[in-house]
């Protein structure tokens, strides 16, 4: 960093001038140089208009280890990116490149995942690797990539562009659980902490796990390193994510419990094996569900945990309705209530039984019946299906909310 070196003495003066001629770089501190002298950092593109009075005596220097100033601790890292880029554009910078500077951003250890309105204007492109590394800088990352749009493909394939580094394998960790995935081949979702960490609350201990919509192991592997499930099958058709699923079951050691099974789940050969499964497909896993009540057992039934969005019509408040007394008195839902919350309740049970809204009752019903007639058409014999809890994961879209239903299937014993 270039600076000017002056006596003690005349520091402050020095200073007041470089502050008045906006010369004097911010982001670091005066610091101590040899001979005595104090330094002042200065805007190394500004260099050229440095005028000084000949009576102020100073030298310039390089300061090789800036120390940041207090000022410049304080920024947010948003802050710290405009400012690094302001500085970078000087003249050009204008009020249509400021909005295209992102306030948000996805980190993943040394990487970090732009949001895909960023950095859009051509303006930007013209500055080529000077740009993604002085964002990197300011972000304190190694490694850039930007998110576009979930790719038509039926397998929600990320469309990500990898900006500054060599590949896109990130490690990020949830509840002690690792997962490594490529981010420019595979989707991660941070929105659904919630439900990983009620999934890894619930009593599993010597079940067998279905999960039909396995990705890179987002619910798998709760269920087997902390739910203490017996044994899993893990449906994905998605090559590059059973690729990354296989590298997590061995990460966190549990490759042993659990058959990867690498094809469309409405392919899947499986019959009468599973105490419990998991259908986490939105914004709908209904194609899933005749293959989910197969691999039920059928002496026992068991549960399914079925993913949906549902829309709500808008209201000015969460209008209340009864929840089945089955929620609030079975294991698995006071287990979940002690661990983790409704996002948008803040109270216990009672706050729940409010705050479940009309619609997501009625949709829970429909599936309920569903899913109940789905069984009783494959086995032949009548079944009973019951709402043991309906959980709001996260708001996907206005009015509509990523939901979970946990449906009890056990046959109806003669």
């Amino acid at each position: 960093v270039p600076a000017l070196a002056t006596e003690p003495q005349f520091a402050q003066c020095l200073r007041r001038h470089l502050e008045q001629e906006q010369l004097l770089d911010g982001r670091y501190r005066l610091q101590k140089v040899q001979g005595g002298c104090v330094a002042l950092p200065v805007l190394q593109d500004k260099f050229s208009q440095l005028w000084l009075p000949q009576e102020m005596p100073c030298g310039l220097v390089w300061i090789q280890d800036p120390i940041p100033s207090r000022a410049a601790c304080r920024q947010t890292p948003a802050q710290k990116l405009r400012d690094e880029l302001q500085r970078l554009l000087g003249e050009s910078w204008s009020e249509e490149l400021e909005r295209d500077v992102p306030h948000a951003w996805q980190r993943h250890g040394d990487l970090v995942l732009l949001s895909e309105d960023s950095f859009r204007a051509a303006a930007w492109q013209k500055l080529g690797p000077v740009l993604w590394k002085t964002v990197a800088s300011a972000l304190g990352a190694q490694r850039l990539a930007r998110r576009g749009r979930v790719l038509p493909d039926g397998m929600r394939t990320p469309s990500v562009t990898l900006l500054l580094g060599q590949d896109g394998w990130v490690e990020h960790v949830d509840n002690g659980i690792r997962y490594t995935f490529d981010v420019t081949k595979c989707m991660f979702s941070p929105g659904n902490i919630t439900e990983k960490l009620r999934v890894a609350s619930l009593p599993c201990t010597g079940e067998v796990l279905v999960d039909l919509y396995a990705g890179i192991g987002y619910f798998t592997l709760p269920y087997l390193v902390h739910a203490a499930a017996a044994f899993a099958h893990a449906c994905e058709w998605n090559g590059h994510a059973v690729e990354a699923l296989q590298r997590n079951l061995a990460l966190n050691g549990v490759q042993e419990r659990c058959c990867v099974h690498h094809k469309d789940c409405r392919q899947l050969e499986l019959r009468d094996i599973a105490d419990r499964v998991n259908l986490g497909l939105i914004p709908s896993s209904e194609e899933g569900w005749p293959v989910a009540c197969r691999v039920l057992k059928k002496g026992t039934g068991g549960v399914l945990h079925i993913h949906h969005n549902v829309e709500s019509l808008p209201t000015p408040a969460l209008l209340q309705t009864s929840v089945l007394q089955a929620e609030l008195e079975s294991p698995e839902g006071a287990g979940c209530d002690s661990e983790t919350r409704d996002p948008m309740e803040d109270g216990g049970k009672e706050t729940r039984r409010a705050r479940i809204r009309p619609e997501w009752q009625r949709w829970a019903e429909a599936t309920a019946a569903r899913i109940r007639g789905l069984l009783e058409e494959l086995h032949g014999q009548p079944w009973h299906t019951s709402i043991l809890h309906i959980e709001a994961v996260k708001s996907y879209a206005p009015h509509v909310h990523h939901l979970v239903l946990d449906l009890e299937c056990r046959p109806v014993l003669p």
